[in-house]
């Protein structure tokens, strides 16, 4: 278990525009308020398509992360997550799960990573801004080389 007191900054509410591709949308909020980490508690949406991680076929190994994706259409999206900053490409790298319930199907609903999303009608969000510590996602080798959230001393390089 990894865990640092975080000293947050400025709330933000953001409101996303019908037809947004949401993570490029989240990357320029990010760009325009100098956000560089963060989190996000909450966000409410109507998607007109969203991705995100899943299988329909047998999962070959199940410690091992799925890579997969599952094409939805129509859904409602409640979600949170995380927001870390990439040094070497001067990026914020967000990690974030939802879950959608598909309206043409009884809201029947899926749960996973979000991969990609448009928005329909709307996309209401708070973001948390962090200022310290330092957070970054590294990929770690020895778990399938899953990127993993990272917290920073200001005198020393990443610690577990």
């Amino acid at each position: 278990m990894r865990s640092r007191e975080l000293t947050t900054g400025r709330t933000f509410g953001v409101n996303f525009d019908h037809g947004d591709d949401f993570f490029p949308t989240l990357a320029e909020f990010c760009r325009q308020n100098g956000v560089r980490q963060g989190y996000v508690p909450l966000f409410v949406a109507g998607f007109a398509e969203a991705e995100i991680v899943g299988a329909c076929e047998k999962i070959e190994n199940p410690e091992a992360p799925v890579w997969s994706k599952v094409h939805l259409t129509g859904v409602e999206a409640l979600g949170c997550g995380t927001l870390a900053y990439d040094s070497e490409t001067g990026t914020v790298l967000p990690h974030i799960h939802t879950t959608l319930g598909e309206k043409a199907r009884s809201a029947t609903g899926r749960t996973s990573h979000l991969l990609s999303a448009r928005v329909q009608f709307l996309a209401e969000m708070l973001v948390v801004e962090v200022t310290s510590p330092a957070m970054s996602r590294p990929k770690k080798a020895a778990l399938f080389d899953v990127p993993l959230l990272t917290f920073q001393d200001s005198s020393t390089s990443a610690t577990e």
